[in-house]
């Protein structure tokens, strides 16, 4: 596993994103911009696909049937043999999964949740 140095106050930036037509404001490092984008788009995309599977109604539990569909993906790749499976995306020189951006993404992942179901309540 590789360790990348980063500044010890890294600034933290604000980011509106859109779930499902409504609008968030997401707080992340500034490190990890593009990854909280590419981490909204995915599960904004999760989203609209239950949505429009219609067998689902209401945002909150299209956002918690996302995730889930999520999680089930990530651990399903994690039991696949490393032999059989294609390298994941995001990898270090040496094909080996790189936790820390794993780690992020999920992270990301998670405040873009945490973000669409505190939306509910307004």
């Amino acid at each position: 596993m590789s360790v990348r140095s980063q500044p010890a106050t890294e600034r933290t930036v604000t980011l509106d994103v859109s779930l499902l037509g409504r609008d968030f404001k997401v707080a992340c490092k500034e490190s990890e911009r593009a990854e909280l984008a590419d981490a909204v788009a995915l599960l904004d995309r999760r989203m609209r696909e239950i949505r429009e599977g219609g067998k689902i109604a209401g945002a909150e539990r299209i956002a918690v049937m996302a995730a889930l569909n999520l999680a089930h993906d990530l651990l399903r790749e994690r039991k696949q043999p490393r032999a059989t499976a294609a390298p994941p995306p995001s990898t270090t020189g040496h094909g080996a999964v790189d936790e820390a951006a794993l780690r992020r993404r999920i992270e990301a992942m998670h405040t873009a949740l945490d973000a669409a179901l505190a939306g509910q309540g307004a």
